[in-house]
């Protein structure tokens, strides 16, 4: 341990950062949770990781251009259970907030998209427009 650790008092913080942020144990930096897209034939799949989420977690919403916005935000409470026993030298079972916009290609059903939240997933399904109702979107403007 070097001096400067030894005399401060919060040298625990310090050297669990020493310990858990080394080559053997790298410290995971991620600033957004791990996501997948799937596609086939009939729709898209998109599940991002969702630890510890549950459904009024999660907001899921089209903005103004049609692109597909999803929040989570996780409220943190401060259990006041068994604080003469015990205390946290370091907290980390938080996560704030998280937002991601997703473009969506232009043969998404907009009006039938659904989420759930399972497992620590959540699972955006995406239809996509059958051949006869991409017909059906295209407008046709009158000439005057």
């Amino acid at each position: 341990m070097t001096p400067s650790r030894r005399f401060n008092e919060n040298w625990l913080p310090t050297f669990f950062d020493d310990f858990f942020d080394n080559e053997w144990m790298v410290r995971s930096k991620a600033a957004a949770p791990a996501m997948n897209v799937m596609e086939n034939e009939n729709d898209y799949k998109v599940e991002i990781a969702a630890p510890g989420m549950k459904k009024e977690d999660v907001n899921i919403h089209l903005d103004q251009d049609h692109n597909l916005v999803v929040s989570m935000e996780k409220k943190t409470e401060n259990k006041e259970d068994d604080k003469k026993h015990s205390r946290y030298l370091r907290c980390e079972f938080s996560y704030s907030k998280f937002q991601q916009t997703l473009v969506l290609p232009d043969n998404v059903d907009k009006e039938k998209i659904h989420a759930a939240v399972n497992d620590g997933v959540l699972t955006i399904e995406l239809p996509k427009l059958k051949p006869e109702d991409k017909i059906k979107t295209v407008k046709v403007i009158e000439v005057k």
